[in-house]
């Protein structure tokens, strides 16, 4: 077992979930809400987490692809008939920040809009907070060790609410829970976890310590994902990519850039379930292009820790993991384009991106990725 104290408590082993009776009682948890989704009660990782919780856990397992408000409402109804006292997160990136977004309000008055971090909503969140665990069972978001918790609010924008009280007390992070994720949703969300080391390390905050961080997690991804693609028994490679999105998302304090600032209010785009972690794949390339003229030395350290030019090296990538061609592919349209690019340019990380982006560029870099 390594515990890591960074930004938050990591517990990372595998077989670490067997650590969460324990957990639950140093932190105080009597009646935790576990926040998951249906497919992952279906696979029986949930039924696993509930044996552990203890018969006084309560159970929201609605989590949609793109967490929305009307969910964190309803499983805060959950949290609140069933008398819960902590939370704990199962599941990928959506049910993490879900499971954040409770967390905040059953402390704070709502709307969710309200704690936007365009709204400058980061000053109103209190440490006031249940406690929380955060179990990925994925290596995508790495929000089980982020600060943020991205939601479709109640008016269809996905907006950023980003607060040091949001990140989880403890992530217990155990390799084997992505044991039987399949070879398509491993693609997508390592592709996730390797684009946030990608625009962290390009942001342009003088932050050392996360831009190693950054360039050690890109290592461990790019060595690790074709094999845990190729076969995902494969212990190592399963291990190094919850490593790589752990990375990932240490190093978000530096902050992140135009890949999410359009891949954010394209997952909103209603009708279409887009995944944020192939979005993030298919856009990284036109985006690398675009920010080339703006991180000077760094393209030549991508270049040589990667093989080859960064933007060529992630569209040879996503074309051996079987990732969709483009954004047309995903049933992104230039209409819908037209749109995304006015909500790209308002974005809480547009500010972070190394080369200023007007509304006319994240146009350009859309068409481009189409």
């Amino acid at each position: 077992m390594t515990q890591i104290n960074y930004l938050t408590r990591i517990e990372f082993a595998e077989g670490a979930l067997s650590r969460l009776p324990g957990l639950l009682a140093e932190l105080g948890i009597r009646r935790p809400l576990i926040a998951t989704d249906a497919g992952l009660v279906a696979s029986g990782i949930v039924g696993r987490v509930t044996a552990l919780a203890g018969d006084g856990a309560a159970v929201f397992d609605a989590t949609p692809p793109n967490p929305t408000e009307d969910a964190v409402v309803a499983a805060l109804d959950v949290y609140r008939s069933r008398g819960c006292d902590g939370v704990v997160g199962v599941g990928g990136g959506s049910s993490l920040d879900l499971a954040k977004a409770v967390r905040l309000l059953a402390g704070h008055e709502g709307p969710l809009e309200r704690y936007a971090a365009v709204n400058g909503g980061v000053s109103l969140i209190r440490k006031q907070a249940c406690p929380m665990i955060a179990v990925p069972t994925t290596a995508g978001t790495g929000s089980e060790v982020g600060r943020a918790a991205v939601i479709v609010t109640a008016d269809g924008r996905k907006l950023g609410i980003l607060s040091p009280h949001l990140l989880p007390d403890v992530a217990l992070c155990d390799p084997e829970l992505t044991y039987g994720l399949p070879a398509m949703l491993t693609a997508a969300t390592g592709m996730d976890a390797i684009s946030h080391c990608l625009e962290t390390y390009m942001a342009p905050a003088f932050n050392p310590p996360a831009d190693a961080i950054a360039l050690a997690g890109l290592d461990y991804g790019l060595n690790a994902i074709l094999r845990a693609v190729g076969d995902g028994s494969d212990r190592r490679a399963r291990r190094d990519m919850m490593v790589c999105a752990l990375h990932g998302a240490l190093a978000f304090q530096k902050g992140l850039g135009a890949v999410h600032a359009l891949s954010h209010p394209l997952g909103a785009a209603r009708g279409l379930a887009l995944h944020h972690g192939t979005l993030n794949a298919v856009l990284m390339p036109a985006v690398l292009r675009f920010n080339r003229p703006a991180i000077g030395g760094k393209w030549e350290t991508l270049a040589q820790r990667m093989g080859g030019p960064p933007d060529a090296v992630v569209e040879d990538l996503n074309r051996r993991l079987g990732l969709p061609a483009g954004l047309a592919a995903m049933g992104v349209t230039d209409a819908l384009l037209a749109q995304v690019a006015q909500a790209a340019a308002k974005d809480h990380c547009h500010a972070t991106n190394p080369r200023a982006a007007r509304v006319e560029d994240y146009l350009a870099m859309g068409r481009e990725a189409l």
